[in-house]
């Protein structure tokens, strides 16, 4: 097959003209049955990022050479968006008439795990076509409902041929993932038009950071099992609260570009039964200190939430709370970190004395909660017991933040003359 594809555009060997021609037959095959799809191939997108400029003012591509499909790869990688297409057979039938062979990936619907009955359907999560030397592995992404898009895991069966492609070096479906709806440009590449991100370097950078974590729906139905939920009119009512509280909290954030995350007991509850813990009566948030902005507390201000108090300094055991409807209270605590542990502070305004939470090193992943695409810490059991010790699966109701958590030291008191500016209540 490389070789009758040797006489392809430009001055390119026949190996590489070999994947600039599979592409090209992949998006004529697409496009015969009218299903859109955009380009995420990291390495295609990392080049074509430096051009990007000459790439969207030149109508015909920047440059007569295949440069970008023929630089060296294994395979090349598509997005196709589920809600956009629903024919399937008549396109494989089609592709195998074209000489692709092809392999589809299917398993379990996440978002109906949340239900018993009907947890056992499964979706397309990923497809690959292959042709000569070279595949096209196309990802299937799906509309969440904090509006945001997520790809499925790449988990192959037993009867699946392991060795139809290099699977370890495949760049999607190690794990899940969680992305922003991206804005998208035509333009066209090597001769061949395709849809891309409109910022390739934002989506590279999304990309990188992307992990998602499912909520653990069977833990939660068992949690339940032993401990029914409460219904009562107060617990719906502050869960309502809470839930539009994160959502506004999560938007102010946004938008000033701080990354945050769930934490303490707004981090068990997601963790522990996939919902705000009813008796908490507060949301926490937390932040890296070096991600601190001084905007952060006018920004909460102009949304409606007054600041209720600020403890420590910038540098050391800052902790600010905000003032929800009623009195649902947003709590952001700041975390500092050291060279073997990670580490947050708190202060009792009567006696000025200092409190410091250490928890082992994380890193963030997405997940959804509360219809919200939001972070929480990648290893969530380690940073949950952290804090709430090996019991953290039994429901505490009577919890004193001073001497509850498992994780907490006395760390001294703040001098008496610095208590104006590190104790400030409103």
């Amino acid at each position: 097959n490389g070789a009758a594809f040797s006489k392809a555009r430009g001055s390119q060997s026949g190996q590489d003209s070999t994947r600039w021609h599979v592409v090209r037959k992949f998006l004529g095959l697409i496009s015969s049955h009218n299903i859109p799809v955009y380009l995420i191939d990291p390495l295609i997108l990392g080049l074509v990022d430096k051009d990007i400029a000459q790439i969207r003012s030149s109508p015909d591509g920047p440059s007569p050479h295949c440069k970008y499909f023929c630089a060296p790869r294994d395979f090349t990688t598509f997005a196709l968006l589920d809600k956009t297409w629903k024919h399937e057979v008549g396109l494989f039938r089609t592709a195998e008439k074209m000489g692709f062979q092809w392999l589809k990936i299917l398993n379990k619907d996440p978002r109906l795990d949340g239900m018993d009955d009907l947890s056992g359907m499964e979706i397309p999560l990923h497809y690959i076509f292959k042709l000569a030397s070279h595949a096209i592995h196309l990802v299937v992404f799906y509309e969440r409902s904090g509006n945001y898009l997520w790809h499925g895991p790449l988990r192959l069966k037993q009867h699946m041929d392991r060795k139809f492609v290099p699977f370890r070096k495949l760049h999607f479906g190690r794990y899940p993932g969680a992305y922003e709806k991206p804005e998208l440009l035509h333009v066209s590449i090597d001769d061949l038009k395709v849809q891309i991100p409109k910022n390739p370097s934002s989506f590279l950078e999304e990309m990188s950071h992307s992990r998602f974590l499912e909520c653990r729906y069977r833990e939660a139905r068992a949690f339940f099992q032993l401990y029914p939920d409460d219904a009562s009119l107060d617990a719906v009512e502050f869960r309502k609260k809470a839930k539009s509280l994160l959502h506004l909290a999560a938007l102010t954030l946004n938008n000033l570009g701080v990354k945050f995350w769930l934490s303490s007991g707004t981090c068990l509850g997601w963790y522990r039964q996939c919902n705000v813990i009813p008796h908490s009566k507060d949301v926490d948030l937390g932040i890296f200190i070096r991600d601190y902005k001084a905007e952060i507390i006018p920004a909460f201000q102009k949304a409606g939430l007054p600041l209720k108090h600020k403890f420590g300094k910038v540098h050391r055991y800052l902790e600010l709370s905000f003032q929800g409807e009623d009195d649902v209270k947003l709590d952001i605590f700041f975390f500092y970190e050291e060279d073997d542990h990670i580490w947050n502070g708190g202060t009792q305004a009567k006696s000025g004395k200092k409190f410091k939470y250490l928890f082992p090193k994380f890193t963030l992943c997405w997940t959804e909660f509360v219809e919200l695409k939001v972070h929480v810490p990648c290893e969530t059991l380690q940073y949950v017991e952290a804090n709430y010790g090996p019991d953290w699966k039994v429901p505490v109701k009577t919890w004193d933040w001073k001497s509850s958590p498992s994780n907490v030291q006395d760390n001294g008191v703040w001098p008496v003359d610095e208590w104006d500016d590190v104790i400030q209540i409103y």
